[in-house]
């Protein structure tokens, strides 16, 4: 004996009925449906049937009226609980939504990826994130072989609920980076950026407030500001330069003392510290004490630590460590914020990156107190503090990654190199006991064009992730689905275009050869747009100040291993090995620098 299940999905009728066992007794319930659990209902019986062995819920509904009229609608977990079903069925019936759930979102990829190369079924709920962690290189290298068998230059894949697209070809990432605006795309930095950074984080902003706080930012990169942030980098380059050669002697000593093969010292970690204390000196200069320094320090270690895990926001957990600590990190940029707006309210010279902004700033506060002006925007210590710490991302692990690509292809281009050595000797010698000036800098012209040749050979943010806020025509043929993260590849855009692509070729970009006007929409390494990277003058002056000075002052040799120099995600790029290397003075004798404190006053 059986028992019709019917099902009424606005004007049209299904009927389907399931066999009860031997004595069992129909439930009768009359349910008004909303229109989607229904459908939904429906998909999965049509198309996964499932023997239960229990008897179903009888599903009926009173003579047939249009669904806009229903004034109580169930879902299907109430239609459940309002059965007094056994455990079994409870089980089975969870089993069959699960099962639903599964099979609506391999439905919803595949239509979402249309006629895009990928994967064409994805784990359940979690998508590829597995193997994009275990091996974010291996991952990304193979979107971009799926992205260059198609003429569409994009490829598709599928992350933790969201449907992402990898984008290769410049021209396609050049229209994401000019498109960011409320009805087409949104910066994200990070796929899980928003849970890190915050809702009102400079990454998000768009239109006239993203521009007028950008017209705001300006000034602290003026060639005045700029002069005043080399003397710092140089002054902290050194310091750390010696630090590392007495670790490389220590090194060396213990090394022999147990008789090991090798006595070379990874750079990554050293080169971290290296930018996170010039970060601190020159954008808070002498606003963070030695303590406030530490817990700085332990905080955006525990923060970068959480870039590259899953978002499980749960207590313990490394997202979760990460998150409270940014928490933790502006309110301490925040409190360096009021205290360089007391010093530059007496008129004090800036000595640092963020007095050059409280400058402009405290004139903006004091003209919004005369009648008819409005409050100064972007002006509070907390709104500010956040701001620096994008800086601070911005710089930190972005740096520290040029770097390392630095020492690595400098080794491996013995006669780049020795170019870069002759010119800067031709302009700086350490026994001078100078600063480098600004016009000095200038002068380094092909060390300037090295530094922009490790930023397009590496460029160390390789992606550039965007949300979709709106369906995007793409190209002829695709649009990109509203809610899709798309990934534009600042790292395939410089491989693109420019004269023998992989070659390490610092002459591309002399007065000659021009290559960075000729395929400059190819150089996306400080991104395109409105986000376009503010402080790209300042990394490149910090990579060219590191190089002149590591090649002059230090003896170099790469500790080379099978695959040493393979790209690493840590989260910026690295070499695989975190640049291990021995190092040697050079130098008959360090150059005497003045001290940060006699050029960073006190409060």
């Amino acid at each position: 004996m059986s028992f019709p299940c019917r099902l009424v999905v606005s004007d049209v009728s299904h009927v389907i009925s399931w066999p009860y066992l031997a004595g069992s007794q129909p439930h009768h319930h009359y349910l008004f449906f909303s229109p989607i659990p229904a459908v939904l209902l429906y998909l999965f019986i049509y198309y996964l049937p499932l023997p239960l062995q229990s008897p179903p819920l009888l599903l009926s509904l009173k003579p047939f009226q249009p669904l806009s009229t229903f004034s109580l609608p169930f879902s299907l977990f109430q239609c459940i609980a309002c059965s007094n079903m056994n455990l079994v069925e409870l089980t089975s019936y969870l089993l069959c939504f699960i099962l639903l759930v599964i099979f609506l979102e391999q439905i919803s990829y595949l239509l979402k990826k249309g006629p895009l190369p990928g994967p064409s079924l994805v784990l359940p709920f979690l998508g590829n994130a597995i193997p994009l962690v275990r091996n974010p290189t291996k991952f990304w290298e193979l979107q971009s072989t799926l992205a260059k068998s198609t003429p569409l230059g994009c490829s598709a894949n599928y992350l933790i609920g969201n449907f992402i697209v990898f984008i290769r070809d410049s021209e396609l990432s050049q229209k994401i980076f000019a498109n960011v605006r409320p009805d087409a795309f949104r910066l994200v930095g990070h796929p899980f950026g928003k849970k890190l950074f915050g809702e009102h984080n400079l990454i998000y902003m768009m239109g006239q407030d993203h521009k007028n706080l950008r017209r705001r930012i300006a000034p602290n990169f003026t060639p005045k500001a700029l002069s005043t942030y080399t003397a710092l980098q140089q002054i902290i380059i050194l310091k750390h330069l010696k630090s590392w050669l007495n670790q490389a002697q220590a090194q060396a000593q213990a090394q022999a003392q147990a008789k090991a093969k090798t006595n070379s010292i990874p750079l990554r970690i050293l080169a971290r510290d290296m930018n996170l204390d010039t970060s601190q000196t020159v954008f808070v200069g002498p606003y963070l004490g030695a303590k406030a320094r530490e817990r700085f320090e332990r905080d955006y270690f525990l923060f970068n630590v959480g870039l590259m895990k899953l978002p499980f926001d749960f207590p313990g957990t490394a997202f979760r460590n990460a998150r409270v600590a940014v928490d933790r990190l502006v309110e301490a940029l925040a409190t360096c914020t009021h205290m360089s707006k007391a010093r530059m309210h007496k008129g004090e010279e800036p000595t640092c990156l963020i007095d050059y902004w409280m400058q402009d700033t405290l004139r903006e506060m004091e003209e919004a107190t005369l009648p008819g002006h409005t409050v100064a925007p972007f002006s509070s210590d907390a709104q500010i503090g956040g701001y620096l710490f994008d800086f601070l991302f911005a710089a930190q692990d972005a740096s520290t990654s040029s770097l390392l690509w630095a020492v690595t292809l400098l080794d491996s281009h013995p006669h780049v190199l020795a170019k870069v050595r002759a010119e800067v000797a031709g302009i700086w010698s350490p026994h001078s006991d100078q600063l480098i000036t600004a016009d000095m800098l200038r002068d380094m012209k092909y060390t300037q064009a090295v530094a922009r040749e490790v930023v397009r050979f590496r460029p160390p943010a390789t992606l550039v992730p965007h949300i979709a806020t709106e369906s995007f025509p793409l190209t002829v043929s695709y649009s990109i689905p509203k809610g899709t993260i798309v990934f534009p590849s600042a790292f395939e855009s410089s491989f693109q275009g420019f004269t023998e692509p992989d070659r390490f070729d610092p002459d591309r970009f002399s007065d000659e050869r021009q290559e960075d006007q000729i395929f400059k929409r190819n150089f996306l390494a400080f991104g395109a747009g409105p986000h376009q990277c503010v402080g790209q003058r300042y990394a490149l002056n910090h990579l060219v100040l590191f190089i002149a000075m590591f090649t002059t002052l230090i003896d170099f040799k790469r500790d080379t291993t099978d695959g040493c120099d393979e790209i690493a995600y840590v989260p910026t790029i690295c070499p695989k090995d975190d640049c291990r290397v021995f190092l040697s003075k050079r130098c008959s004798r360090f150059p005497s620098f003045p001290a940060v404190n006699h050029l960073v006053q006190l409060p």
